[in-house]
């Protein structure tokens, strides 16, 4: 079973929100898409100081595609099924 994250909204045009299980170093991601809210994917092996520096990054996005996505051994991650997300809007 896939564990649940709450997830964060963020900034970005490309990442609706993203999330954080220390228990489980896995970092979740949430895309936007054309209609919307899209695909929710789990990367493992996320350290505590990895998601720090992602969340504090200048831009979600570019970080994501710089320095998460094109690590794949580092970060493998599987396409999390629909399951309803808890979503907190940032203050």
């Amino acid at each position: 079973m896939t564990t649940q994250i709450t997830m964060d909204s963020v900034e970005s045009s490309q990442i609706h929100a993203v999330g954080y299980d220390a228990a489980t170093q896995t970092l979740a991601v949430q895309f936007k898409s054309k209609s919307g809210i899209g695909s929710t994917y789990h990367y493992s092996n996320f350290t505590p100081e990895d998601f720090a520096a992602f969340k504090a990054a200048e831009s979600i996005g570019s970080h994501f595609y710089r320095e998460i996505k094109p690590a794949k051994d580092k970060y493998p991650y599987v396409k999390v099924e629909p399951v309803p997300v808890v979503t907190e809007e940032q203050e």
